[in-house]
């Protein structure tokens, strides 16, 4: 089953849990979804994370060095859930804190604590046999990256095994803002739209309401993950929840007025 985006374009919200700690985090999560944020995705912070761009991996450093674990992102889970039964929730990681934790056990709590989704950043549609049999049993959707460098043939496989949504890259390269959006991002949804009717998000770079709308045009849903993270990290004290329920709000004002 697919994740339902209730608006064009829908919005995909990234968090690295535990920066600045677990509690802001909490407070942050709960002010974008009701800012209209309709898919969470709560980043296990890790030591390395090669994929990402400065911004995120500051947030990353952070977190670890306030001892966020895999476990603590799944105990926020189940708080979310219990408190905003409908929206959508994906844990976002590298492969090696699932690795470490027991991908088994992994996905037997992660169901257990309401997750929808999980996508694992480095984790490739050729050697995934073993995960999708786990996420699966486990009634979890597998949500996996297409980049725009990606075959047709690549495109169609990770599109057969996927659920929830397909992410597409909007450019090739790691996390973080950018002035435009990438012309490959258009194209890469159009290639994808021949192999699958699941709702397409695309990411990496998206910080403006102008590219919220840009992507609207085209494809499913945004996900702003280094804007908000970058707005975590300036923030005082206990003022991020409100200041990232503004920017998403006037995200929305400004994409649905193009």
């Amino acid at each position: 089953m697919p994740i339902e985006f209730n608006k064009k374009p829908g919005l995909v919200i990234y968090l690295t849990v535990g920066d600045p700690d677990l509690a802001t985090t909490r407070d942050v999560a709960l002010a974008a979804i009701d800012a209209g944020a309709e898919v969470l995705e709560l980043g296990v912070p890790f030591s390395d994370p090669l994929a990402d761009g400065p911004v995120i991996q500051r947030a990353s450093e952070r977190a670890v060095a306030n001892g966020t674990r895999l476990h603590d992102v799944l105990t926020l889970a189940a708080e979310l859930r219990a408190m905003r039964p409908f929206a959508g929730l994906v844990i976002f990681s590298y492969y090696n804190p699932v690795l470490r934790f027991g991908l088994e056990r992994f996905c037997v709590q992660a169901s257990t604590c309401g997750v929808d989704g999980v996508l694992i950043t480095d984790m490739i549609v050729e050697e995934a046999a073993e995960y999708l049999n786990h996420l699966h049993h486990n009634g979890l959707k597998p949500i996996f990256l297409a980049a725009p460098t990606s075959s047709d043939q690549r495109l169609k496989m990770i599109a057969e095994v996927s659920d929830g949504f397909v992410y597409a890259i909007s450019r090739v390269g790691i996390t973080g803002a950018q002035q435009n959006l990438a012309s490959d991002a258009r194209s890469l949804v159009e290639r994808l739209r021949r192999f699958t009717r699941l709702p397409i998000a695309v990411g990496f770079g998206i910080s403006t309401s102008e590219h919220v709308a840009a992507v609207g045009e085209f494809a499913d849903a945004a996900v702003i993950g280094s804007a908000i993270v970058a707005l975590i990290e300036k923030s005082e004290p206990g003022k991020a929840p409100a200041a990232i329920s503004s920017f998403l709000q006037g995200l929305r004002q400004v994409a649905v007025q193009h």
